[in-house]
């Protein structure tokens, strides 16, 4: 998962990144509204853009404009500004969510999770993944192998969600907690190996997809080195 972060202040910037690192995220920086149209051009993969209102010049608003002709990203507005209008104005633009400063890191963290699961949801509701004879309807909410249905738990298959949409990357058992089951959750590293037997064994002859990974946790891995 990769995230632009768009504020002319350097500490602000260092704050994010080194959060975002600390969730999986892939962090960008531009320091204002011209060099995130730049960064954008040049990573047109970006997963979601937090950007500043006030910014030298171009601020946020005029940046999220242009940025929205090349592709609609899911977007969260930060300023320091906590008038209605402001808020308004972002959330006609088609911004997400709106963050005002000064912001607790940890929670601005958990609007990203929250901003990106939404996106993704809207993207794979009329979906189906295949790989192989392994087919996933999003809609339907169910699982083919060979064209006969595999029974999982509502777990499970949150789980094979999860891997299928971070397919190729390493997720520690922390993250896989904290996406799976959530910031109440005060379960142990044993909740996940176990609901990923359970789903390797109701994978079948895909069971070797999810790969252990010694010293980090587990990924989904369809492209073998």
């Amino acid at each position: 998962m990769k995230i632009l972060v768009v504020d002319d202040e350097p500490l602000i910037r260092n704050v994010v990144k080194e959060y975002g690192k600390n969730e999986g995220y892939d962090v960008l920086e531009a320091i204002d509204g011209h060099d995130a149209i730049e960064k954008i051009e040049d990573n047109l993969d970006v997963d979601l853009i937090i950007m500043d209102i006030m910014m030298p010049r171009l601020d946020g608003y005029s940046a999220c404009k242009e940025i929205f002709k090349i592709k609609k990203y899911p977007t969260i507005m930060l300023s320091a500004r906590k008038e209605e209008y402001d808020k308004l104005l972002g959330f006609d633009l088609g911004i997400d969510d709106y963050v005002t400063k000064p912001f607790s890191p940890k929670e601005l963290m958990a609007r990203v999770k929250a901003v990106i699961n939404r996106s993704k949801k809207h993207e794979l509701e009329s979906e189906i993944y295949t790989y192989e004879t392994l087919e996933v309807n999003y809609k339907a909410h169910t699982v083919k192998i060979d064209n006969k249905e595999v029974k999982l738990t509502p777990k499970e298959y949150e789980l094979l969600i999860y891997f299928i949409e971070n397919s190729n990357i390493a997720l520690s058992r922390e993250q896989l907690l904290l996406n799976i089951w959530g910031y109440d959750f005060y379960g142990d590293d044993r909740t996940i190996d176990t609901h990923i037997k359970m789903l390797r064994n109701n994978l079948g002859k895909y069971r070797d997809l999810i790969v252990t990974v010694r010293s980090v946790g587990y990924k989904f891995e369809t492209i073998k080195e």
